[in-house]
C-alpha cells in the first residue's frame, strides 16, 4: 500500500472517529424523543455505509460493488422511516404539551452504544483489509468467524480509532463529567492507545506493554488517593471504579494468555467490556455526580472486593511484565502440569499450577518493582503530610530498604555474585524461606544466613521490631500508604480483627503463632531428611522449607491483604502468622525499645484516645499504660509512628538504644502557657477558644507541677493545636 492511499485512509480515520465521538455528545445530551431519533439514525446511517464497504472489501469485484450500494442504500431508506414516524408524531402534539422525553432512556443508550460498536467493528475490517493488514480475516487461511472477530478488535484501526474515540468523546462532554471521571476516562483512552497486540512488532509490544501497565498504576495510584482524600463518594462512581479495575485484571490476563500462548480473544473480550463500561458512562453521566453514598471505610464488602480486583490486575501485570522483560527464565519457571486424565487428578494440578503460578510471579523482580512504584506513590504522598521529622526519615528508610532487598539484591547482586546458584536460589533471606531446611544453598550463601540472622536479632534488641516490621521487610511499604493505613479502621469492626486487638498475646494469636512456627520447625525437619534421602518428602513437588516460603509470603500473604476489611491491617504483625517478624519479637522482648510520653498527666486528662485509634497494629491499650507508667513496652509494637502523629499535644516519643547512651536526649515536657492547650477538659482557668478548634466548648487549660499546663476535668472535643 502508498504511503499517499496510507494517508487517506488515516485522514478517513480521523474524521470518522470525530464524528462518531460527536453524535455520542448528542446522544448524551438527547433528552426528548425527536433528538434521539436523530442521533440514531445519524449512527445507522454510518453503520449503513461502513456495513455497505465491508460488502465490497470482502470480494471486491463490480458486481459486489452494486450489490454494496444497493445494500447500504437499503438500509438507510429503511432508517428514515421510524424518524419519520417519531417527527410527525410530535408534530401531531399541541405546543402547550412540550416535547415528549425519551420513553425507555436505557434502551436509548443500549441502541447507542450498539451502533457504536457496529461503527467501529464494521471500520475496523473495512480499514484493516484495504491497508492490507487484514487479508486474512475473509481469506481461506481465516480460523472462522469467532477468530476474524477478535482479529478485528485486536486490530490498530479499532485499537487506535477507539482510543482516539474516548478521547474526543470525553472532551466534547467535559463540563459534564465530575473530575474523578474524566480523568479516568481520560486515563482510558491512554491505556487504549497502548494497546499490544495493535501491531505484532516487537518494539511496539514492549513499549505497549511497559506503558500501558504504567497507565495502569497511574490510575490506581490516582484511584487509591481519591479514596484517602474522599471517604465517602458516590456510590455510582464506587460501582464503576469496581468494574473498570475487573476489565483491566481481565484485559492484563488477557495480554499475559497472548504473548504466552497465542490466543486473542480474552484480550478482546476485554476491550469490548471496556468499551461498554466507557459508553454507558459518558452518555449517562448524571450519577456520578450526586445520588446515593459509599462510604467504602465501613463497607468490607466493597473495599475487599476493591482490593480483589487490583491484585488480579497487579499479579497479570507483573506475570505480563517478566513475560515481556524476562522471556526465558519466566516461561522456564511456569508450571505447567497436565490438566487431563481423571477429573482428581486434573483438579489437584490444576490447584498446583495456580499456587506455583501466583507464588512465582508475587516473588518476581519485575512484580515487586511495580509493587514498590504502586505502594511506594501512596507512601510517599504520606511523607507530605508527617509532622514528624524521624517518622519521615524512618519511610524514606523503607522506600530505599525495599528498592533495596526487594529489586536490587535478588534481580542484580545475587546473580552476579552467585551466578552458579538456581535461579530461586539466589536470595538466601528474601528469595528463600529464611535458610532453615536443606535447599541447595552454598556454603557461603549459609553464611551470609547467618550472619542476617544475627544483625536482625542485634538491631531488634537495640532499636525494636521496627527494623524488620517498619523498615526492612517488604510488607510495610504495602501497608504504609496514605490509602491502605486509613484501612485501619476495620481492626476495631471486623469481628476476626477484634480478636487479635490489644498488645495482650490473646489466644487467637497464640494459636496462629504455635501453628506458624510448628510448622516451620516440622517441615525444616522434613527438609533435611529429604535431603539426606532418609524420607522422601515433597509438597506439590518442591522441598518443604521451600513450599512454606512460598505458601507464606507468595500467597497466604496477599490474601491477608486483599482481606485486610475482614482480617486487619498489617495483619501479618497483628495476627503473628510471620515467623520472620516473631523472630524479631522474641529478641524486641529483651531490648530496650518502647513508647514513652513526656508528660503523664496529659494522658491522664485526655479523652481523645487518637493515639489509639491511629495505631496501625490495634494496641488499643496503649493510653492505659501510659496513665498509670508513662511509657508502653509490647513486643507487638513496631515503632511506625502513626500514634506519635496522631497526639495532638506531641507528647509521645520513641525511645531505644540512642536515648539509653545519651545519644539522644528525653524530650522536654509540653511548654507551659501560652503553649500547650488541652480543649477536652475543663479548668479553673478559662481561654478563649482558639480559631481552628474542632466544634465543642471553648478550650481551657490548668497549671500542674512545675508550671506546665495540663487538664483538671472531662470536657470538650479535641484540638488542632
Amino acid at each position: 500500500m502508498t504511503a499517499i492511499a496510507l494517508l487517506l485512509l488515516v485522514l478517513l480515520a480521523a474524521g470518522m472517529v470525530y464524528a462518531t465521538a460527536y453524535l455520542l455528545r448528542l446522544a448524551g445530551e438527547a433528552r426528548t424523543r425527536v433528538a434521539a431519533a436523530v442521533v440514531l439514525f445519524l449512527m445507522g446511517m454510518m453503520v449503513a455505509m461502513l456495513g455497505g464497504a465491508a460488502i465490497y472489501a470482502a470480494a471486491p469485484s463490480p458486481s459486489d460493488l452494486v450489490v454494496a450500494f444497493w445494500a447500504a442504500g437499503a438500509a438507510m431508506s429503511a432508517g428514515v422511516f421510524p424518524l419519520f414516524a417519531v417527527v410527525l408524531g410530535e408534530a401531531r402534539r399541541a405546543p402547550a404539551e412540550g416535547p415528549r422525553p425519551i420513553g425507555s432512556p436505557r434502551l436509548f443508550v443500549g441502541a447507542a452504544i450498539g451502533l457504536t460498536l457496529a461503527n467501529e467493528l464494521l471500520m475496523g475490517a473495512v480499514f484493516s483489509i484495504a491497508s492490507g493488514i487484514g487479508a486474512a480475516l475473509s481469506g481461506p487461511s481465516a480460523g472462522g468467524p469467532v477468530s476474524g472477530f477478535f482479529a478485528v478488535v485486536d486490530a490498530p484501526w479499532f485499537l487506535l480509532s477507539m482510543a482516539g474515540e474516548m478521547a474526543l468523546t470525553t472532551w466534547f462532554v467535559r463540563d459534564r463529567l465530575p473530575r474523578p471521571l474524566r480523568n479516568l476516562l481520560l486515563a482510558q483512552a491512554a491505556i487504549m492507545a497502548l494497546s499490544p497486540p495493535a501491531f505484532a512488532a516487537g518494539g511496539w509490544t514492549l513499549t505497549a506493554v511497559v506503558g500501558g501497565s504504567a497507565g495502569m498504576i497511574a490510575v490506581i495510584v490516582y484511584l487509591f488517593e481519591h479514596l484517602y482524600r474522599s471517604p465517602t463518594i458516590p456510590a455510582a462512581f464506587g460501582r464503576y471504579a469496581l468494574r473498570l479495575l475487573a476489565v483491566y485484571a481481565l484485559m492484563m490476563a488477557g495480554l499475559f494468555v497472548w504473548l504466552a500462548y497465542g490466543p486473542p480473544e480474552l484480550f478482546g473480550a476485554s476491550v469490548l467490556l471496556e468499551m461498554l463500561l466507557f459508553f454507558e458512562a459518558v452518555l449517562r453521566p448524571e450519577p456520578f455526580g450526586g445520588g446515593p453514598a459509599l462510604s467504602w471505610l465501613e463497607d468490607p464488602r466493597w473495599t475487599t472486593a476493591l482490593l480483589s480486583v487490583v491484585f488480579a490486575g497487579e499479579l497479570f501485570m507483573g506475570a505480563l511484565l517478566d513475560l515481556r522483560l524476562e522471556p526465558g527464565p519466566f516461561r522456564a519457571a511456569l508450571p505447567a502440569a497436565p490438566l487431563g486424565g481423571p477429573f482428581p487428578a486434573a483438579v489437584g494440578n490444576a490447584f498446583a499450577n495456580g499456587f506455583w503460578f501466583t507464588a512465582l510471579v508475587t516473588g518476581s523482580t519485575w512484580f515487586l518493582a511495580m509493587m514498590g512504584v504502586e505502594m511506594g506513590a501512596l507512601v510517599l504522598f504520606k511523607i507530605r503530610e508527617s509532622r514528624n521529622r524521624e517518622n519521615r526519615f524512618r519511610m524514606g528508610l523503607l522506600l530505599a530498604s525495599y528498592a533495596a532487598f526487594a529489586v536490587f539484591f535478588p534481580s542484580v547482586y545475587y546473580p552476579i555474585a552467585f551466578p552458579h546458584l538456581a535461579r530461586g536460589a539466589q536470595v538466601p533471606v528474601l528469595g528463600w524461606s529464611m535458610g532453615i531446611g536443606s535447599a541447595p544453598l552454598a556454603a557461603s550463601v549459609l553464611g551470609v544466613v547467618a550472619v542476617s540472622y544475627l544483625v536482625v536479632g542485634i538491631l531488634a534488641v537495640l532499636f525494636g521490631r521496627r527494623v524488620v516490621c517498619s523498615v526492612f521487610c517488604t510488607a510495610p511499604l504495602m501497608f504504609q500508604g496514605t490509602t491502605i493505613d486509613a484501612m485501619k479502621r476495620f481492626n476495631r469492626s471486623s469481628p476476626i480483627a477484634r480478636r487479635y486487638l490489644s498488645s495482650r498475646l490473646s489466644s487467637a494469636y497464640r494459636a496462629t503463632t504455635g501453628v506458624v512456627m510448628g510448622s516451620l520447625g516440622v517441615f525444616a525437619v522434613l527438609s533435611y531428611l529429604d535431603t539426606t534421602g532418609t524420607l522422601r518428602f515433597e509438597l506439590l513437588g518442591a522441598d518443604p522449607t521451600v513450599f512454606l516460603f512460598a505458601l507464606y509470603f507468595g500467597v497466604l500473604w496477599y490474601a491477608l491483604f486483599v482481606t485486610i476489611p475482614y482480617a486487619g491491617n498489617y495483619n501479618c504483625v497483628t495476627m503473628g502468622w510471620c515467623y520472620t517478624g516473631t523472630f524479631a519479637q522474641a529478641f524486641q522482648k529483651i531490648g530496650v525499645f518502647r513508647l514513652k510520653v513526656r508528660d503523664r498527666e496529659v494522658c491522664r486528662r485526655c479523652t481523645t484516645l487518637d493515639c489509639a485509634r491511629a495505631c496501625p497494629i490495634g494496641l488499643v491499650d496503649m493510653p492505659g499504660h501510659f496513665r498509670a507508667r508513662g511509657e508502653f513496652v509490647s513486643s507487638k509494637c513496631c515503632g511506625v509512628g502513626d500514634c506519635i502523629e496522631a497526639c495532638p499535644y506531641g507528647n509521645m516519643y520513641i525511645y531505644d538504644i540512642r536515648h539509653l547512651l545519651g545519644l539522644r536526649r528525653r524530650p522536654a515536657p509540653p511548654a507551659a502557657a501560652p503553649g500547650l492547650r488541652l480543649p477536652m477538659v475543663r479548668s479553673r482557668a478559662t481561654v478563649p477558644a482558639a480559631a481552628g478548634n474542632r466544634s465543642g466548648p471553648a478550650p481551657t487549660t490548668a497549671t500542674v507541677e512545675g508550671g506546665r499546663t495540663a487538664p483538671s476535668g472531662p470536657g470538650a472535643g479535641p484540638s488542632t493545636n
